[in-house]
């Protein structure tokens, strides 16, 4: 069992998660954040730093998200050069978008 980073983080991209995490399972696209199911020891210690709650264990993704669990895997892959291990800033406008429902349409690839 893996977490999964869901709709919340695309377009804020807080990135305190990935400084507690002890396997550096995360990776980064332009807006958004994701898990590598493969590498993530389930230890959950992201879940509690992440300031938009956007991080749930595999098995309590919120109803309605359940394609961010394929979503982490494929693009844990398709981003597997870019993996983040350092807190940086989060995007520029994170806190207005922080609780807009329905954000995957704006994720960029």
């Amino acid at each position: 069992m893996a977490f999964i980073v869901t709709d919340n983080c695309v377009k804020c991209k807080y990135t305190d998660c990935v400084e507690v995490c002890p396997v550096d399972c995360f990776y980064e696209g332009p807006n958004f954040l994701v898990i590598n199911p493969d590498e993530c020891i389930d230890c959950a210690l992201c879940e509690p730093e992440c300031p938009a709650q956007a991080i749930y264990s595999e098995d309590e993704v919120p109803a309605g998200q359940e394609q961010y669990i394929e979503l982490n895997a494929e693009l844990s892959e398709e981003w597997a050069a870019n993996n983040i291990t350092e807190k940086k800033d989060a995007l520029p406008d994170a806190e207005e978008w922080d609780g807009v429902a329905d954000k995957l349409q704006y994720l960029e690839r």
